[in-house]
């Protein structure tokens, strides 16, 4: 796997209209990421073999995207010691809420930094913070973008 900050996963193909919104936010800062559709329950394996190589690639955060059981994000948590943000996407008779608390209610010592349903966008901005600890550039950048929102626009 190439160098990469942030790996995206997502239960399925059908969640990446949701996840775009944080790959645009990656983008945006110039973070190198990958996205990879892997899942908890069809994928097992390939899921912790994509994390561990990830983890080797220098990934430092990953984001998670599943909707309804939403397992995808507490399977990446168990299996690396890197911030996991959970983002809970819409779907089924329950439009997220499911994947809301799955994503959400973590055993304690396994932490998945959750936002809200279809929240990709904040998931990108989290991400972006998460790696601006160490990155003067990416800090500026994201100081930057903050006071821009804060500017009224005519």
């Amino acid at each position: 796997m190439e160098a990469i900050k942030v790996l995206i996963l997502m239960g399925s193909e059908s969640d990446m209209p949701t996840m775009e919104k944080a790959v645009a936010v990656l983008d945006e800062f110039k973070v190198p990421h990958k996205v990879l559709v892997r899942s908890a329950h069809r994928t097992p394996e390939a899921t912790v073999q994509t994390v561990k190589e990830a983890e080797a690639a220098g990934c430092g955060v990953f984001i998670c995207g599943a909707g309804m059981a939403a397992h995808l994000a507490g399977a990446v948590a168990a299996n690396t010691t890197k911030p996991v943000i959970g983002v809970p996407i819409a779907s089924g008779p329950l439009q997220g809420q499911d994947a809301l608390l799955s994503t959400a209610m973590m055993p304690p010592g396994i932490p998945v930094a959750t936002v809200g349903v279809n929240g990709a966008k904040n998931a990108g901005l989290l991400a972006v913070q998460i790696l601006a600890q160490n990155n003067s550039g990416l800090a500026t950048a994201l100081h930057d973008a903050r006071a821009a929102q804060a500017t009224p626009k005519d």
